[in-house]
């Protein structure tokens, strides 16, 4: 091959391997277009999900420290979760900010999207920017978990995320789209 434009491989049938309450993942069998042996690629099938920058009215981000399994320890992020099926991105995004923080917020809107690894995983995350947000009723989290609120202002939060001191890749692309549009 020389070098140029990527070839789109030809996606054949698929079975599934393991599937889980958060995912499940997929033999997914592709066909270079020129021709080749079909080959057999495991790609991980989870719903979209939606990350909210919520602000409140004073300038301060609204911020959640939880334990996170995979990494297996404590992760300062943003507030967000899974996509219910026919959910709009800024509708997911206003329920999980209220049910994560006990936040509402004023006016909300989608800032971006991304794939989160786009190697292994078929699905998206969503960004929502909720301006004006603030407390206003009990939090409703999942049995398993158990999160800390708290907020700090704009430019400690982004100075965070640069410094690596906020780890989670999904809230720094978050915050990345987030400071793009306060510059417009």
């Amino acid at each position: 091959m020389t070098p140029g434009e990527p070839s789109r491989w030809l996606r054949g049938g698929e079975r599934v391997l393991a599937s889980t309450r958060v995912l499940e993942l997929r033999s997914v069998r592709y066909r270079h277009p020129e021709g080749g042996p079909e080959r057999d690629f495991v790609v991980a099938h989870a719903p979209d999900w939606v990350n909210v920058v919520a602000v409140t009215p004073g300038g301060l981000l609204v911020l959640v420290r939880q334990f996170r399994f995979g990494s297996g320890g404590l992760s300062l992020e943003i507030p967000g979760g899974v996509i219910e099926a026919g959910e709009d991105p800024v509708a997911a995004g206003l329920r999980e900010l209220a049910e994560e923080t006990g936040y509402r917020g004023g006016s909300a809107r989608l800032l971006g999207s991304v794939h989160p690894n786009p190697a292994i995983m078929d699905n998206r995350c969503h960004f929502v920017l909720v301006e004006g947000a603030a407390p206003a009723g009990p939090v409703k989290w999942d049995d398993d978990e158990e999160i800390e609120v708290l907020t700090a202002p704009v430019a400690d939060v982004l100075a965070w995320a640069r410094s690596g001191a906020i780890t989670h890749s999904l809230t720094v692309a978050a915050l990345m789209f987030f400071e793009g549009a306060r510059r417009v």
